[in-house]
C-alpha cells in the first residue's frame, strides 16, 4: 500500500466527532420539532436552557462545517488517487453527487433538515473549481465566506436604517411543518418533509448564508486535501498550532461584537445582515478551533488513542447520519413515539448520549467485520459501477 493509499485516521476522527455532536444537537431540538413541554419542573426548565445554550454554543453551526471541510478534503484525496492510476475522477464525482442526492432525498423523507442533498448539489462546484490555481481557489473561498449577498443587504440597510422588516420567510414554512410532524401519519410526514419542510430548510439555509459557507468550506477543504494538510509533519504541526491560536484570537472579538450588537446598532434591518456575517465568521473561527484542537490532541500519546473512539463513527458517517434520522424521527415525531411532547433539552441530551453509546458499539462491531458502512458500501459500489 502506498503512502497516498493509507487512510488518514484524523479525518475519520473529525467526521466521527461531527456526527456525534450533530446527533446530540438533533436530539435536544427533537429532530426539527421545536416544542418545549410546559409540564416540566422549574429546575429542569432552567437546566434545559443551560444545556440548550451550551450545546449550541459548542457545536451549533460548527459540526456541519467540519463535515463540509472534510467533504472537500475527501474529494482532493479521491482526485489525486485516481490521477495516480491514470484516471480522471471528475465525471465519476458528478455521478457520485447524483447518488448522494438520492441518499439525501431518502433521508429527507423522515428528517426535513437533511444536509446531504444540499451537499450533493453544492459539491458540483468542485468539478470546475478544482482545476483552478490554489491561490484563486483560496480567494474565491474567502470571498464566499464573507457572505457577499449580505454585504449588499447591509449596504442597503445602512441607507434605509428605519425600514421595517418582516420575519424571515422560512419561519412561515416551519410553522406549517408542526401540523404533520406532530401528527400520527407517516405518509403525511413524508409528503410534508419533501415539500413544505424542504422548502423551509432551503429558505433557512439561504437566509443564514449557509450555501456560501458550505461552498467556501468545500473549496478550503479541497485546497487542504491537495496539500495533504492533515498528514503529520513537524512543519504542519507548527502550522496547525498557529491556525488554532489565530482562530482563538479572531473568535473572541467577533463573539464580543455579537453579544453587544443590540446595544451598538439600533437599526433592526442593519442588525439582521450584520448578524449573518458575524455568525458566519464566528462559526468558522470556532470550527477551526475544534478541528485543529482535535488534530493537535490526536498527536499526543494517550489522548490520541481516546479520540480514536470517534473513528468508527467517522468511517460510517453517511450511514450514521441516515440512521440517526430514522431513529430520531421515530423517537420524537408524532407518527412514532411522539416524545417531543414530554422531553426538554435535558431528556433529549440523555437520549442522545444513550444513542451515541449504542451507535458506537454498533459502528465498532460493524467496522471490525466490514470495510465500509452499509450506506457507504452501496455508495461505493454504485460510484464505481461499470468501472474498468
Amino acid at each position: 500500500m502506498t503512502k497516498s493509499e493509507k487512510r488518514i485516521e484524523i479525518l475519520d476522527v473529525l467526521r466521527g466527532f461531527a456526527i456525534v455532536s450533530i446527533l446530540l444537537l438533533h436530539n435536544i431540538e427533537h429532530f426539527d420539532i421545536y416544542y418545549f413541554p410546559q409540564t416540566l419542573p422549574g429546575w429542569m426548565v432552567s437546566l434545559d436552557k443551560i444545556i440548550w445554550d451550551s450545546l449550541f454554543f459548542l457545536f451549533g453551526g460548527k459540526s456541519y462545517e467540519i463535515f463540509a471541510l472534510m467533504f472537500g478534503v475527501t474529494f482532493a484525496i479521491q482526485l489525486r488517487r485516481q490521477a495516480e492510476k491514470g484516471h480522471s475522477f471528475r465525471l465519476r464525482f458528478l455521478w457520485r453527487m447524483f447518488l448522494l442526492l438520492g441518499f439525501g432525498v431518502l433521508n429527507s423523507t423522515l428528517y426535513q433538515g437533511d444536509i446531504l442533498s444540499i451537499y450533493a448539489v453544492l459539491g458540483l462546484i468542485l468539478i470546475p473549481f478544482s482545476g483552478l490555481k490554489e491561490r484563486t481557489i483560496l480567494v474565491i473561498a474567502f470571498l464566499l465566506l464573507l457572505q457577499p449577498v449580505e454585504w449588499w443587504n447591509l449596504f442597503y440597510a445602512v441607507n434605509h436604517p428605519l425600514e421595517k422588516i418582516s420575519d424571515p420567510v422560512s419561519w412561515t414554512y416551519f410553522g406549517y411543518t408542526m401540523e404533520y410532524l406532530s401528527g400520527n401519519s407517516l405518509i403525511k410526514t413524508i409528503a410534508g418533509n419533501l415539500t413544505t419542510g424542504k422548502t423551509a430548510v432551503l429558505l433557512w439555509n439561504w437566509e443564514n448564508g449557509r450555501f456560501f459557507t458550505i461552498a467556501a468550506l468545500f473549496l478550503l477543504g479541497f485546497a487542504a486535501g491537495k496539500r495533504q494538510f492533515f498528514i503529520r509533519s513537524e512543519q504542519k504541526y507548527i502550522l496547525w498550532k498557529r491556525i488554532f491560536y489565530s482562530a482563538w484570537i479572531a473568535f473572541i472579538p467577533i463573539l464580543a461584537l455579537q453579544y453587544n450588537l443590540d446595544m451598538l446598532i439600533t437599526s433592526e434591518i442593519t442588525r439582521r445582515s450584520l448578524n449573518v456575517i458575524l455568525e458566519t465568521l464566528s462559526n468558522f473561527s470556532s470550527m477551526l478551533i475544534l478541528v485543529f484542537g482535535i488534530t493537535i490532541l490526536f498527536q499526543k500519546p494517550g489522548v490520541g488513542s481516546r479520540l480514536q473512539y470517534f473513528a468508527p463513527f467517522g468511517k460510517m458517517s453517511l450511514s450514521n447520519y441516515v440512521f440517526q434520522s430514522m431513529i430520531g424521527a421515530f423517537i420524537y415525531h408524532g407518527w412514532g413515539l411522539g416524545l417531543y411532547k414530554y422531553t426538554g433539552a435535558t431528556y433529549g441530551l440523555i437520549i442522545g448520549i444513550i444513542l451515541t453509546v449504542i451507535m458506537g458499539i454498533f459502528c465498532k462491531w460493524w467496522m471490525n467485520k466490514h470495510k465500509h458502512g452499509p450506506f457507504e458500501y452501496l455508495w461505493h459500489k454504485a460510484t464505481w459501477v461499470y468501472y474498468k
